[in-house]
């Protein structure tokens, strides 16, 4: 029987964000790199890989609190024990028939999954919400010329949080379908609400299904300065 890793606070079964999605799991929780134990991967059943054992305390504990999450999503899913691994690239193995993304930030860690037969895709995200200096310092990095035309800077921070982070939840649900890696540029937020729901438009090809154009949707929450996105196919 695995147990929690010392690191890790007591996992949340919950859905933060402002719309359900059928089928879905997931989890999430705490986490504290200073009280990483030496025994924690042991513990929780988690073999770490060469390049992990290397790794300092916080990449440690952030890897293993996603991965913990994961597993506990799974099994309340469908009931199996499985931790994913990781490609190359660093995007987890998921089993077949289940989309799944895992996110970890600053001491919290999140992982959502569900089966084939409910979604095609999902991406999840979570950033520390940027104060105003450092949005401006990001903002042409990360907007597109028609999105910093529509840009309110009134709420600078947030909306360049927001930005990036949907971006990168749209690049973890389209990038196992695609695998074409697509940047900053290449898509762009069309609008969003402060009920939690946005719209975004991909601005490049990536497959005759993904085209320039093609359109999908997204959501978030922001709590106590973390911003959780989510985009679904």
């Amino acid at each position: 029987m695995n147990t929690l890793p010392a690191c890790c606070a007591p996992l949340q079964y919950h859905w933060p964000l402002p719309r359900p999605l059928p089928g879905a799991v997931l989890v999430s929780c705490a986490f504290d790199p200073t009280r990483l134990a030496a025994d924690d991967f042991q513990r929780a059943g988690v073999v770490p890989g060469a390049s992990l054992q290397r790794s300092v305390a916080k990449r440690q504990a952030e890897y293993l609190a996603g991965r913990v999450c994961a597993r506990a999503a799974l099994q309340r899913l469908d009931g199996r024990d499985y931790i994913p691994a990781s490609h190359e690239d660093r995007s987890p193995i998921w089993p077949a028939g289940i989309h799944g993304s895992i996110t970890h930030g600053q001491g919290w860690a999140a992982a959502v999954v569900a089966a084939e037969g409910r979604c095609r895709g999902l991406g999840l995200d979570q950033e520390t919400l940027l104060d105003d200096e450092r949005a401006e310092r990001l903002v042409n990095e990360i907007l597109t010329p028609p999105e910093r035309e529509r840009l309110d800077r009134r709420q600078l921070g947030l909306a360049v949080t927001l930005t990036f982070s949907l971006k990168e939840s749209l690049f973890k649900t389209l990038y196992p379908l695609t695998r074409q890696r697509f940047y900053f540029e290449h898509a762009e937020v069309l609008d969003w609400s402060a009920a939690g729901l946005a719209r975004l438009r991909l601005l490049t090809d990536l497959s005759p299904q993904w085209r320039h154009g093609a359109e999908l949707q997204g959501q978030f929450c922001l709590q106590d300065g973390q911003l959780l996105s989510l985009v679904s196919v």
